[in-house]
Order: C-alpha cells, then structure tokens, then sequence
C-alpha cells in the first residue's frame, strides 16, 4: 500500500512538472492565444462571396505535452454555424510553424486546412494554396495582436500570389 501511494505521489509531481515546463522560445509565440476569444467582423462583397457579418468563438489552452496549442471553433458565418478544431506547433527539425485545422461538416473531413504559419513579432501568417473553379488560389491569413488582449485579423485571397484582395476582417478580444 506504501508502494502505491509513493508511486501515486511520483506521478503527481511529474505531471504538475510537465504542465508547469518552460515553453521554448518558439513556443512562447504561441502562447497569446490561450484562453477564450471572441472575434467579431465582416465578409467583405467580393466575387468569391456574398458580405455578411461573423462571429469566432475560440477556446485556446496548450496540450499536455505542452508542444501543441490546441483550439476549439465554433464560428458563425453569416448564420452558417461551423465547428472546427485548430492544432498550432512549431517544428524543430524544419524551424517552422504549422497551423492545422479539423472541420466536422461542410467539405470532406479528408481535406483539412494545413497551413504553414509565420511569425513575426505579434503578427501571424498563415498561407494556404487551394483551387477554386479549377484555379489556383492564394489565402492569407495574418493575426495582428496589438496587445495580449486584443487582435487584428485579415483573410485576403491572391490568383497570382501578388495581388491581393481582403474578404474578411475583424477584430478579437480575449474574454476575462
């Protein structure tokens, strides 16, 4: 019985260890987005879409092995509810960020948003290559964070990768 309660007592230390570690430099980048966001904004009359207002409903916290910044969606398009399920890291071997986002309807859950992100400063980017109507298509998408409580954010899309037009904008607030 003494065995267990010391063992019980071990594992105890090493998860509050594990959940208390230091983030990495690159991993810090990341750690603005923990907690909940509500972002606010507008899809801009474009001719890839109709203008309508929007709704983001975030919920960020860091997974237990503390290497995954892990976020739920569940966003208002317009009256179009989608849910999604975000996993942002940064990988050691190919020093770069990855944003990775999981849908549970809409397109096929085959097709995942995979993007390569950015990060200068307090703004990320978030680029992503797609087709539409049989042409390419550019996004990116760029998180200004003007302080730890409050974000900026543009989705522009590029038929060339040079000129680029915005559909949405909107802000977000982190909630207390």
């Amino acid at each position: 019985m003494l065995l267990i309660m010391v063992l019980a007592a071990m594992a105890s230390v090493s998860a509050l260890a594990a959940g208390n570690q230091a983030l990495s430099p690159e991993l810090q980048n990341l750690d603005i987005s923990a907690g909940r966001w509500v972002y606010h904004g507008k899809t801009l009359n474009t001719t890839s879409g109709k203008a309508g207002n929007w709704t983001w409903n975030e919920d960020c916290g860091w997974s237990a092995n503390r290497v995954f910044m892990v976020c739920s969606f569940t966003n208002n398009w317009a009256g179009k509810t989608v849910k999604s399920l975000v996993v942002d890291t940064y990988n050691r071997k190919d020093k770069s960020y990855s944003h990775y986002e999981l849908f549970n309807g809409g397109d096929s859950g085959a097709k995942p948003f995979i993007s390569k992100m950015t990060i200068i400063g307090n703004t990320r980017i978030e680029y992503v290559t797609d087709s539409e109507h049989g042409k390419k298509i550019e996004t990116r998408i760029t998180y200004a964070f003007d302080s730890p409580t409050h974000v900026k954010v543009k989705i522009e899309i590029s038929h060339d990768g040079t000129h680029w037009v915005t559909v949405d904008e909107g802000e977000g607030v982190k909630q207390p």
